[in-house]
């Protein structure tokens, strides 16, 4: 090597070690950054996306592997769901074997004939547009001319991103107008209406119940609790015929922030029922505003006693507020979350609140309700579409009445609640608890116990449903206060009874069948095991299976 060279390698060597400094303080920085940011670098589900995905918009270390993550999480949630079965859906095939008349379909606000049957051309145009799912073919159906508007006809058709598509939930067939099975309901439904002003505690002591409990239990095909003091006009999930017919958590102040929100209502005038004339039927199912306006009770507010309460409740009420005000009431008393929840146990450096703590908690309850809603409308409109009691009791007085003939089970036809109820009003209508009767969609599955069903489950999976609920109480004669019982009462049994409340004051009220609230409260908790399943891998927290019981008393498990 010449002497002339030693200065080029002295200045190769220089640069060379610049360069090997620069990209160590690179390096370190980046190392620093990463820490700074500190992103967990989790696997991703998938080993390559299943689309191309854009260019990243940040160099910022570990930004763009948690982006990635956060869309492959999402991919992940929406194939697992593709991924579990459905099952196929299947009406009780009234609509097609009724097909000329449409005598056991849902029809109230379209246009209808004068023995209050729905217009061929008006359920076609109806037909149609829940059929094709355009839009404008909605706008062209045909209606009775009063005014009134179809209730959210398009809701089932919407997407959603949480828990499964509106698609994808499940109900039964439900009971068929010539069945012993919907005429065992009706029956029903017509004690109920008989019953409204009886306080819940007088069941099985006064003429009205007693007589209910007697004819119930010779039905044909009764699907209900076996008919006595204790189940009468009650459901079959656990707990719900244990203590008082209504739940504890309809007797608690629950404390919303500073405020308290008091359980005592103003109920609806004693012995107000609607829809009794067929006059006023048929310009209700017409579309046209009902003739009478609902009157308050002039008296005091009170705790709720007694089916016209509970009507009320149900009537004016927040689809989630039920089952809000109970995890606000279980917050307030300290009740145990299971011990599956982080946090619930002691952790030496952490406690729950943006995740499993109170606004998380609360917030699930209050989420899952619109996913529960799109489901059951697809079930209402897209499926079933069958007709609500009030149009079922119209075809019984017609057909008592000789003005036309229906092919209605022996059961209803000559029920001794039927026959009761022709002698107090004058006609063998359903005496309705609403002025308007039922609302404008139709009647399987029911809006609020699929609500209720999911809500409830959503609590059940929270807290511990073992927990004895400390001091229950049962109201006074008059509503005015509330008195101490001596019942054991668990968080599970009064949340299924809570939601069993909900979906049978539907029924009380007259606008809804028991079939309704069995299947719609199983369809909603369908979708509350699928919200927290897919919400459960977003976590952190290292989570083991979670549990609730189901309304039928199985074991769900997440």
């Amino acid at each position: 090597m010449s002497s002339s060279s030693a200065p080029i390698v002295t200045r190769m060597g220089l640069v060379a070690a610049g360069l090997l400094l620069f990209i160590v303080v690179f390096v370190c920085s980046i190392v620093s950054m990463s820490k700074m940011i500190s992103f967990t670098n989790r696997p991703e589900p998938f080993a390559t996306p299943s689309r191309n995905l854009p260019t990243p918009s940040c160099a910022q270390p570990g930004v763009e592997q948690r982006r990635r993550t956060a869309y492959y999480k999402r991919e992940e949630a929406a194939l697992r769901e593709y991924e579990i079965p459905v099952q196929c859906h299947v009406n009780n095939g009234d609509e097609d074997l009724y097909a000329a008349t449409h005598i056991g379909s849902f029809s109230k606000g379209l246009q209808h004939d004068a023995l209050g049957q729905v217009t061929p051309a008006s359920y076609a145009s109806f037909l149609n547009a829940v059929r094709t799912g355009v839009p404008a073919d909605f706008e062209a159906i045909i209606m009775g001319g009063g005014g009134a508007k179809l209730t959210s006809p398009q809701a089932g058709l919407a997407f959603a991103l949480e828990g499964f598509d509106p698609s994808a939930g499940y109900q039964p067939p439900a009971p068929a107008l010539a069945s012993a099975w919907l005429a065992g309901e009706l029956v029903e439904n017509y004690w109920m209406a008989l019953a409204r002003d009886v306080n819940f505690d007088q069941y099985g002591l006064e003429p009205i119940t007693q007589a209910a409990i007697t004819e119930i239990g010779t039905l044909s095909d009764w699907r209900g609790p076996v008919p006595s003091a204790s189940t009468l006009f009650r459901g079959t999930a656990p707990g719900v015929n244990v203590g008082p017919y209504l739940s504890q958590f309809f007797y608690e102040t629950a404390n919303f922030g500073a405020n308290a929100i008091d359980p005592k209502i103003q109920s609806y005038t004693a012995n107000a029922d609607y829809m009794t004339t067929w006059a006023e039927y048929l310009n209700v199912q017409n579309g046209f505003p009902p003739a009478f306006p609902q009157t308050l009770d002039p008296g005091p507010k009170r705790f709720m006693i007694n089916g016209r309460d509970l009507s009320r409740w149900v009537h004016i009420d927040v689809l989630f507020q039920a089952y809000f005000c109970a995890t606000l009431s279980l917050m307030g008393m300290g009740a145990p979350l299971k011990p599956t929840i982080p946090y619930a146990t002691d952790s030496a450096n952490q406690k729950g609140f943006a995740t499993f703590g109170p606004p998380h908690i609360a917030h699930s309850v209050i989420d899952v309700s619109e996913a529960a809603l799109r489901a059951v409308w697809f079930q209402k409109w897209i499926v079933h579409r069958k007709l609500r009691p009030e149009e079922a009791a119209a075809r019984v007085d017609r057909h008592k009445n000789g003005l036309a003939v229906y092919p209605l089970h022996a059961d209803v036809v000559g029920s001794q609640a039927v026959a009761n109820v022709f002698a107090k009003f004058g006609s063998y209508l359903l005496p309705q608890a609403f002025a308007e009767g039922c609302p404008t969609h139709p009647s399987y599955g029911a809006g609020h116990a699929t609500v209720a069903g999911a809500c409830t489950t959503m609590v059940k999976f929270w807290f511990d449903e073992s927990f004895v609920l400390p001091n229950p109480v049962a109201p006074s004669a008059d509503g005015s206060t509330v008195n101490p019982i001596g019942d054991v009462l668990t968080v599970g049994g009064e949340l299924n009874k809570l939601a069993t409340n909900v979906a049978y004051g539907r029924n009380i009220a007259g606008v809804h069948w028991r079939s309704d609230a069995e299947a719609s409260l199983k369809l909603g908790e369908q979708m509350a095991v699928a919200f927290l399943r897919e919400q459960k891998a977003l976590y952190n927290e290292v989570l083991p299976p979670w549990t609730a019981t189901g309304f039928d008393g199985t074991l769900l498990v997440v």
